[in-house]
């Protein structure tokens, strides 16, 4: 039976304050973790209206102490808008508290706008350069903070002579993200692109494909990724996960209706149009799209998972027959209407309670 995971951005609707909207999304979850879902990501993003998680970590705390079981991780941490250290130390203290709970997935994008990354990553952006160019030593480099028995090759540390790469092991003592390491959280890689794929293969670390996005490519990263795979002390063999953008309702039309307010809101982001909390199901039927939205949304509501719980089930089981995939991990997409609460998201957990008796055992 294909496993089943969720991913959430949490989502913010217009008039609802930051705090309503993770209370939402702590709903979700906890649903999630009813309904026998393997595991529960959140998003990075920045300075963006319509979404809330701006810090995976903080969030992951919070909705750990919320559950019981389900896993909690990163969909994902943007590594280069972190040192390496604070991203280990927090998922190493993630992963004390919630023992075999906790999963640690790596992007490479900024998950925001220029000037947002800018002020993220403060002076290294003009004193190394590009610090998504030292991504591939920025995951190995966290991976050995975290425990591995594999250091990472030249990672920057210590040394008094700027410029010289000491190995992280190579001092009488030896640098960990805690001092009394138990287990660690699984290592993911994000990506949609041959790049994730092949340094996931090369470092022996499970990988993701961001099929949510909708870019083409799937297929290739998959094949790279499978095919130069090396075993690591983390992973014998290799393990896939795609993402998928669903919603799921009682009928068809109910199911577009609920997607609407974010089709509208992803044709924005991808035609340069001001962004807003996000619409009401009511105030998106209302709202008029110029010609390059209207195609935008068109073609999202082609490539998303749109339907009823047959319908929607079957095509997640195409997804998975077709790329082969271990699992998948549905960002459930429904938009909440005028009279929901504003710390609910009935939709979204409507999404998960049709599609969960399709392939999770409770």
């Amino acid at each position: 039976m294909t496993n089943l995971s969720v991913l959430d951005l949490i989502p913010v609707r217009s008039r609802q304050s930051s705090g309503e909207a993770v209370a939402a999304s702590l709903a979700l979850v906890q649903a999630a973790e009813r309904l026998g879902f393997t595991r529960y990501w959140l998003a990075e993003h920045h300075n963006m209206p319509a979404v809330a998680s701006t810090s995976p970590s903080t969030l992951i705390a919070h909705f750990a102490a919320g559950t019981s079981r389900i896993r909690l991780g990163s969909g994902g941490v943007m590594l280069p808008n972190h040192a390496p250290l604070s991203i280990a130390e927090q998922f190493a203290l993630l992963e004390a508290m919630h023992p075999g709970r906790i999963d640690l997935g790596l992007g490479r994008a900024p998950g925001s706008d220029p000037v947002t990354s800018y002020m993220l990553r403060g002076p290294r952006t003009t004193t190394d350069g590009d610090p998504a160019e030292t991504f591939p030593t920025d995951v190995e480099t966290v991976a050995a903070l975290l425990g591995s028995d594999r250091p990472p090759a030249d990672a920057p540390f210590g040394d008094d002579q700027p410029g010289v790469g000491l190995n992280i092991r190579a001092r009488s003592y030896e640098l960990k993200a805690t001092p009394r390491v138990t287990s660690a959280p699984e290592m993911w890689l994000l990506g949609s692109s041959d790049f994730s794929a092949a340094l996931a293969a090369k470092l022996g670390l499970a990988y993701v494909f961001a099929n949510h996005f909708g870019q083409p490519g799937i297929e290739r990263a998959l094949e790279l990724y499978r095919s130069s795979f090396q075993p690591s002390e983390a992973l014998a063999g290799p393990k896939t996960l795609v993402t998928a953008n669903i919603s799921v309702a009682d009928t068809a039309e109910e199911a577009e209706r609920l997607a609407l307010p974010q089709l509208i809101q992803m044709a924005r982001i991808r035609t340069g149009g001001a962004l807003t909390p996000q619409l009401t199901v009511e105030a998106a039927e209302t709202t008029e799209l110029g010609p390059m939205e209207q195609e935008s949304v068109r073609d999202q509501s082609r490539r998303w998972l749109i339907g009823t719980a047959d319908e929607v089930a079957a095509r997640i089981r195409s997804l998975t027959e077709q790329h082969g995939v271990d699992e998948v991990m549905v960002s459930p997409v429904g938009g909440t209407r005028e009279a929901d609460p504003m710390t609910a998201s009935p939709a979204r957990i409507r999404s998960l309670e049709l599609i969960a008796p399709h392939f999770t055992a409770r």
